[in-house]
């Protein structure tokens, strides 16, 4: 990082910064080109390590790339404004994290149902009932807990 004095380091700090995002983008190796993709989401620390939950069908180019590989870099930012600065520049004035992890697929029911749950309430939805929910035998939810991550500003 460049412009160090832009950088969050806290956990706590770069987590805060995640649970105001409403989209990340999941960056997969894709073959002879990256692929990413928005998504929305859910995210909770876990013994000090952040943890984000996302859906999926169960075929599709994302399904099959993550199969293949569930290496993956994860992107959230928030963009407020731009600014003039003091010496006529201008700067754009935002919060951001990117992460690195592996996508692993939940395959026990009660952890498919608490990730699902945790993605609603990221929404502001967890009254949905999620264990009476039509879609939930099809669905298919990954668990990527960041094992790099960093957080950046400029306020």
């Amino acid at each position: 990082m460049r412009r160090y004095e832009r950088e969050v380091i806290n956990t706590e700090e770069i987590f805060d910064i995640l649970l105001r995002c409403d989209t990340v983008r999941i960056a997969m190796n894709g073959g002879d080109y990256p692929y990413v993709i928005p998504m929305t989401f859910g995210c909770e620390l876990v013994d000090g390590k952040i943890v984000i939950y996302f859906h999926s069908a169960g075929a599709g180019r994302k399904w099959e790339i993550l199969n293949k590989d569930p290496h993956v870099c994860v992107e959230a930012d928030l963009y407020y404004k731009v600014k003039k600065c003091d010496d006529g520049s201008i700067t754009a004035v935002y919060e951001s994290v990117i992460g690195t992890g592996i996508a692993e697929r939940l395959t026990e029911q009660q952890s498919k149902v608490n990730a699902l749950k945790c993605m609603l309430s990221h929404y502001k939805e967890s009254g949905f009932p999620v264990t009476s929910c039509k879609g939930l035998a099809n669905v298919e939810v990954f668990r990527i807990v960041l094992t790099e991550v960093s957080g950046k500003h400029n306020l």
